[in-house]
């Protein structure tokens, strides 16, 4: 299996106490070359090209946030920050996904790939910034899967915690890109109502705080697996954010490690069955760093499974 990084992604630095740290990446890096010192191919992640991030974010944005920034640190929005670095990191963290895309459509010994980058990007949306998030990730390579490989059935799965409101903005009418998420009710971005329907391609199922394995796995058992299984993803991409989790400090439900685990089996079960076995996911948030890295762990021990 494929994982996908570059050390500029280190490099973007929001400020002292952002919850959204370099030292995010390092957990998850750290944990998984210790879990899995043979069974993983490291590879670096390009820069996206001009392209590619233009099939999904306007002309304005990406001049925004690929200007040359001389000052410390730049403010985009209430808590989304640029620093000298942000620029290089959030294209090497949008090409991850191009790149893990290429490999899992071509490479006939590589069908599963995560990209361990930052920025997050699933807030993003078209043409702004917002919520720690720069360009975002997992859109653009649903974009470029669609339009270099033809690709008519995309689904992208969001188990973060916090409403994915970019990935939904940029595909609300697209019917080739069919987006699920689960997050927490009452929590920014405040939106992802179930009424969200886009031209039917949209899912949202809203939990409420203090939610916990049991109302978390029946909620993707019972709802969610079933419309992404019908759906028959030729590729399966995953927003794969772990503060949903009992010990993250940015959220209030009490999912377990294991819970992450049990959901990427499923998910790895429904792109066998339809997607030739082909899993992109890609980090979003998660902000206490040992669950972070547990959870890191957990996920990509599923992927790794046949």
């Amino acid at each position: 299996m494929l994982v996908f990084t570059h050390p500029a992604c280190l490099e973007h630095n929001p400020g002292i106490d952002h919850p959204e740290s370099p030292e995010r990446l390092r957990a998850v890096i750290s944990a998984l070359q210790d879990a899995f010192p043979h069974q993983l191919q490291w590879r670096e992640a390009p820069a996206a090209k001009l392209g590619e991030l233009s099939a999904v974010h306007s002309r304005e944005l990406i001049d925004n946030i690929l200007q040359v920034q001389t000052a410390p640190l730049r403010r985009i929005d209430l808590d989304t920050f640029a620093s000298s670095g942000s620029a290089g990191a959030a294209v090497h963290a949008a090409g991850a996904g191009v790149a893990a895309v290429d490999a899992v459509m071509l490479e006939r010994d590589h069908n599963r790939a995560f990209c361990a980058v930052r920025p997050p990007g699933h807030h993003a949306t078209a043409d702004t910034a917002m919520g720690f998030c720069l360009f975002n990730n997992v859109a653009v390579a649903a974009a470029y899967a669609r339009d270099k490989y033809g690709l008519e059935r995309i689904a992208i799965v969001d188990f973060d915690v916090h409403h994915g409101n970019g990935t939904q903005d940029i595909f609300e009418a697209d019917p080739k890109v069919a987006y699920y998420s689960t997050h927490q009710s009452g929590l920014f971005p405040y939106s992802g109502n179930m009424r969200e329907r886009g031209v039917g391609n949209i899912c949202n199922i809203l939990l409420p705080p203090g939610s916990d394995s049991f109302r978390f796995r029946n909620t993707w058992a019972d709802d969610m697996l079933p419309q992404i299984d019908a759906f028959r993803p030729q590729l399966l991409l995953i927003s794969a954010g772990f503060d949903a989790h009992r010990g993250d400090p940015q959220a209030d439900l009490m999912v377990e490690t294991e819970d992450f685990a049990w959901l990427t089996t499923e998910l790895v079960a429904i792109a066998n069955r339809h997607g030739g076995r082909r899993v992109v996911s890609m980090l979003e948030g998660g902000y206490d760093l040992h669950a972070l890295g547990e959870c890191s762990v957990a996920h990509v021990g599923a992927l790794l499974a046949p």
